[in-house]
C-alpha cells in the first residue's frame, strides 16, 4: 500500500537507469556464466525497442563478440524492422545473421491456414488483401464488452470490419502463433551449435499480462527486462543512447500485413497509462487514488484492475510447466 511519504503519481515509474543498468549487466554474467553454464547469448532482433535494449544490456555485459543478434524476416514484415535491426547492430558492433522465414512459415500452412479462416468472414478474402485482428469495444466504458474484430482491406484500399466468432480467431491467432514459434526454434538451433543461452525480450506489460506465445516468444532461458515496465524500457532505451529511430517508434505488433499497435490488439490501453495501473494495482493504490494519477475516473480504474486480474491469469496459465500425474524426483536436482 502507498502512503503519505511515498504518495501514487506519474512519476512513480521514474528509473535510475544507470542502477538498473548495472543489476541487468551482472545478472546475465552471472546467469550465463554460472547458472547456465553457456559461452554467451542467442537474441532475435527486430528493431523494436525491447529487443534493442536487450542486446544492448547483453553487449554490455558480455562482449559483442558473445552476443549473436539474428534478424528473421518473413513476406508479410514490415521492412523497417529489418532496417531498424541492422541499425542497431551496426550502432552495437554486432554482425547480425539473416534467418529469412518464409519458406518453413510456408511449409507449416502458416499463410495457408489463417487465409482458410479468413475466408470464412470474408469469401472474397485472396491475394494482395491485408488483414489485422483488433480488440473493440471499450476497456474504459461501462456500456460495452470487449471483442475481438477482424480488419481485411482489398488490394483496391477498401476496408471492411467484422467482429470474430470464435472459431475463427482460433484459428488465425493459431496460424500466426507458428511465427513466434519458428523464429524461437531458429534461436535455439543456434543456441545449441554455439552453447549459447537465449535471452528472451519480454517487458514487464508482456510477462505478467501474458502477450506472449507458449513456445515462441515466451520461451527463452534468460528474461532480463520482464521486471521492467514499458515506459521503464524506453527511459533505459536513452540512457543507453540508442537510435532515434528506435527509441522513438511506437510498439507495434508487426504480425499481421496491416499495421496494428499492441494497445489495439492487446492491452486496450496506451502502454504509460497501463504501465501505471499496474504498478498502482500491484501496490494496493485505491481506485481513487489511482484515477487522479491515470485521470480516469474510479469506476474505469476499477474496469481496468478487474481486466489486470483477468490477463494475469492467462500469464500463468502459459507460463506453467507441464502437470505430471506422478512427482518425478530426478536424483541430483532440486525442485
Amino acid at each position: 500500500m502507498m502512503n503519505a511519504l511515498h504518495p501514487f503519481d506519474s512519476t512513480a515509474l521514474e528509473l535510475d537507469c544507470a542502477a538498473a543498468a548495472r543489476e541487468i549487466e551482472q545478472s546475465i554474467q552471472r546467469i550465463v556464466a554460472h547458472d547456465l553454464r553457456r559461452q554467451g547469448i542467442v537474441l532475435g532482433v527486430s528493431g523494436g525497442i525491447d529487443s534493442s535494449v536487450c542486446a544492448a544490456l547483453a553487449v554490455r555485459a558480455l562482449g559483442p563478440e558473445r552476443v549473436l543478434a539474428i534478424l528473421m524476416p518473413e513476406k508479410e514484415n514490415s521492412p523497417d524492422s529489418t532496417r531498424r535491426g541492422r541499425l542497431l547492430c551496426e550502432h552495437l558492433g554486432i554482425e547480425p545473421i539473416l534467418e529469412t522465414i518464409t519458406a518453413p512459415l510456408t511449409a507449416l500452412g502458416c499463410y495457408d491456414r489463417r487465409d482458410a479462416a479468413i475466408r470464412r468472414l470474408f469469401p472474397e478474402y485472396g491475394p494482395g488483401w491485408k488483414q489485422k485482428i483488433g480488440l473493440a469495444g471499450g476497456l474504459l466504458d461501462a456500456d460495452r464488452v470487449n471483442y475481438f474484430t477482424l480488419t481485411v482491406e482489398s488490394p483496391e484500399g477498401e476496408r471492411q470490419t467484422s467482429r470474430m466468432p470464435v472459431d475463427v480467431y482460433l484459428d488465425v491467432v493459431a496460424a500466426t502463433n507458428l511465427k513466434q514459434r519458428v523464429r524461437k526454434t531458429v534461436e535455439y538451433t543456434h543456441a545449441d551449435r554455439l552453447n549459447y543461452a537465449v535471452l528472451g525480450t519480454p517487458n514487464r506489460l508482456e510477462y505478467e499480462l501474458g502477450f506472449f506465445v507458449r513456445g515462441g516468444d515466451g520461451l527463452a532461458d534468460l528474461k532480463p527486462i520482464a521486471h521492467l515496465y514499458k515506459s521503464q524500457v524506453y527511459q533505459m532505451a536513452d540512457w543507453l543512447g540508442l537510435p532515434d529511430d528506435i527509441r522513438n517508434q511506437s510498439p507495434s505488433t508487426d504480425t499481421y500485413t496491416l499495421p496494428q499497435s499492441q494497445e489495439e490488439f492487446y492491452y486496450a490501453l496506451p502502454y504509460d497509462k497501463l504501465d501505471l495501473a499496474l504498478f498502482a494495482f500491484g501496490r494496493g493504490v485505491t481506485e481513487d487514488d489511482a484515477a487522479r494519477a491515470l485521470d480516469l475516473t474510479p469506476d474505469q480504474v476499477r474496469r481496468v484492475y478487474k481486466d489486470i486480474v483477468a490477463k494475469r491469469r492467462t500469464s500463468a496459465r502459459i507460463l506453467r510447466n507441464a502437470h505430471l500425474v506422478q512427482p518425478v524426483e530426478v536424483e541430483g536436482c532440486n525442485g
